[in-house]
């Protein structure tokens, strides 16, 4: 990436902070962070958010190559950084050999070093911000990059708990939606066999359970049957 293609501290941070959560998810603000990271941070050239071994952002195919390598064996300079709060610096990769030499399968990935930060995301949540390339250990680097963390951990913190609070709420509305129709159900089986509604709810459980198939799903099949007449 050329210099005059890099993002200023300064303009990082106000991007950072202009993410309008509404218009994207979680996934969305992860891989924007990444993206932001490459073009923030001198020497970097791809970048990786790792939050758990199901979700993360990468800037490149090294990147992605690299965590999943850290995720099969459970070690790595990202876990370390996310599970310790710790800053983890690999100047020269191919000469690194802690993680059970990952260095030396980041160099034959083409990345000559990395750098790891903490991502403090909220209570519960940690992760970490990996960059590689070259340089990225020295003139102020490991600083600067704690420094766009701190600030990414914002951005990200805030995505999570949106996140979080749009999954519970799509839970409350299908819960409710549930309940709605397995109540039509059992008020049209209490109307066919005059039973009461415990009764009704019994022969709903047990057509459930006897075809393999949700309540809610045999609910919804006698309301639509009904309903066609």
């Amino acid at each position: 990436m050329k210099a005059h293609d890099r993002t200023d501290a300064v303009s990082a941070l106000a991007e950072l902070g202009h993410i309008k959560l509404g218009e994207t998810d979680l996934d969305g603000v992860l891989h924007r962070v990444a993206d932001l990271a490459v073009r923030t941070l001198p020497g970097a050239v791809q970048a990786s958010i790792t939050l758990s071994r199901d979700q993360g952002a990468h800037t490149g195919a090294a990147a992605l190559l690299l965590d999943r390598w850290q995720y099969d064996r459970d070690t790595g300079p990202s876990l370390e950084a996310a599970r310790t709060g710790s800053t983890v610096e690999v100047p020269d990769a191919a000469a690194d050999g802690r993680w059970d030499d990952w260095g030396a399968e980041a160099a034959r990935a083409g990345m000559s070093g990395a750098l790891a930060v903490h991502l403090p995301i909220r209570d519960g949540v940690n992760g970490a911000l990996t960059v590689y390339g070259s340089g990225l250990s020295g003139a102020g680097m490991p600083e600067l990059a704690r420094s766009f963390a701190r600030y990414a951990a914002v951005a990200l913190a805030n995505a999570h708990l949106y996140d979080t609070t749009a999954g519970l709420a799509r839970q409350m509305q299908a819960a409710m939606e549930s309940r709605a129709v397995i109540e039509q159900a059992k008020g049209i089986i209490m109307g066919e066999r005059r039973c009461s509604p415990d009764e009704a709810f019994a022969i709903l459980t047990r057509v459930s359970q006897d075809s393999n198939r949700k309540l809610r799903d045999v609910a919804s099949a006698l309301v639509e049957r009904t309903q066609r007449g």
